[in-house]
């Protein structure tokens, strides 16, 4: 596909602005569902993810110089990291960690632009790009069991509720046809919200009492917490898991518009774009932002490929984010209904780690592959701590990307300076 055989371009806008409207709130329903849901998890604002997100669209599209029909969303990444922080130092900690990410970025982004991207490739090949993603899933795995009940702490109604939205994403995904198959985790929250309902795990009485139509987000901006660095290690390595993901997603949507958006705008405009985005969802107290693949699904569907139509998503996004009722009903939800639809959302982002491997043809009967393979497995999964200082710790995921890249660059420099082993 090239670009030539999109209905609308890439710099074009809709011929009506009925049409752009609707295009708009397309992308606006397909990121809704994750985008709300990272919050949830988290136990940050959902008015402030969703501004956040749209603030950070509109940044990328003007530091991409709107060549690129990207749409940015909260990031599944950070979700144990997140967790952590507000656990552990508090909310204040999350928040600098994620603007450390943003800067990060900002200084991969530099030296791309300074000295090419061939170091950052060799950097995080997919031997290790695979392993961190399934870490961050199977971090998540005993959330979702526990949210859902299936751990046999709550009863029948939590499992029941779980059951039937975790059904509901089943079936949508893989039977749904057009518009509901692009959507199936925001429809699904609609039908496990009902059964809530139904089994009477949801007041709706008390669901809007006291809530006005419009009302202000609660914003946390920088400067009115202390700052607190804490938690910064356990960020700062999962930036480039993320850069990763960024890398793969720009790429796919190449091959869907027929452009090559690594070279123009180039890698570096991108993941300043994205860079900055995230140090500002920060500042104000959201999530960090990434490449969203469901509004690169939605172009690859609709063949409209207009930065017109994400930026108008993007305001609508950033309008949604004030409207009281819908902040209200997104945080009434249930975690019986998050957690039936995140065992299948957690398991798929650990597929996805096991899918880069396949993809790329990972031979494991190779020892040095095994090694790294294993080895970030045991540190990600099997709760590995360092201690930097009496504040600042590695552990989880951090200290499972640190010690894969490493330990890669180290086998591979060995290999080359001495005899390889015999398989």
């Amino acid at each position: 596909m090239n670009e030539s055989q999109m209905i609308v371009g890439i710099q074009e806008k809709p011929k009506s602005i009925g049409k752009w409207i609707v295009l708009s709130l397309q992308h606006v329903f397909a990121m809704f569902g994750a985008t709300v849901l990272v919050p949830l998890l988290t136990g940050l604002d959902v008015g402030v993810a969703l501004v956040a997100s749209g603030i950070g669209t509109l940044i990328y599209i003007f530091c991409t110089k709107a060549k690129v029909p990207v749409y940015l969303g909260s990031s599944f990444a950070y979700i144990p990291a997140i967790t952590a922080a507000v656990a552990g130092a508090g909310a204040g900690s999350a928040y600098i960690g994620l603007m450390v990410v943003g800067l990060v970025y900002v200084a991969v982004a530099t030296a791309i632009h300074f000295f090419g991207s061939g170091w950052l490739k060799r950097l995080l090949p997919p031997i290790v790009i695979g392993p961190m993603i399934i870490i961050i899933g199977m971090t998540l795995a005993p959330v979702a069991i526990g949210s859902s009940g299936f751990d046999g702490s709550q009863g029948w109604k939590v499992p029941l509720v779980a059951a039937i939205t975790f059904l509901s994403v089943v079936v949508l995904s893989t039977k749904a046809k057009g518009f509901l198959r692009i959507v199936p985790f925001l429809v699904s929250i609609f039908i496990g919200y009902l059964a809530s309902i139904i089994v009477g795990l949801v007041d709706l009485v008390a669901v809007f009492e006291g809530v006005r139509f419009f009302q202000l987000p609660n914003f946390s901006f920088i400067g009115t917490y202390a700052f607190d660095f804490s938690a910064v290690a356990m960020f700062a390595p999962l930036a480039f898991v993320t850069i990763a993901e960024h890398i793969g997603d720009h790429v796919v949507l190449g091959e869907i518009t027929g452009k090559d958006f690594i070279t123009d705008p180039g890698l570096d405009k991108t993941l300043l774009g994205d860079g900055i985005a995230t140090f500002v969802a920060g500042a104000i107290g959201g999530p960090a932002n990434t490449t969203y693949g469901e509004n690169t699904g939605v172009v690859a569907i609709t063949r409209v490929a207009s930065v017109w139509v994400t930026g108008l998503a993007a305001c609508f996004a950033i309008l949604l984010g004030f409207f009281g009722w819908i902040q209200a009903f997104i945080n009434s939800i249930p975690w019986a209904v998050i957690g039936g639809m995140t065992i299948v959302l957690y398991g798929l982002i650990a597929a996805n780690g096991v899918k880069i491997l396949i993809k790329d043809r990972t031979d494991l009967s190779k020892m040095k592959n095994l090694i790294v393979v294993s080895t970030m497995l045991v540190i990600g999964l099997g709760g590995a701590m360092l201690n930097l200082t009496s504040v600042v710790k590695l552990s989880g995921m951090s200290f499972a990307a640190i010690i894969g890249i490493l330990l890669n660059l180290l086998i591979t420099a060995l290999e080359k300076i001495g005899p390889k082993v015999e398989e």
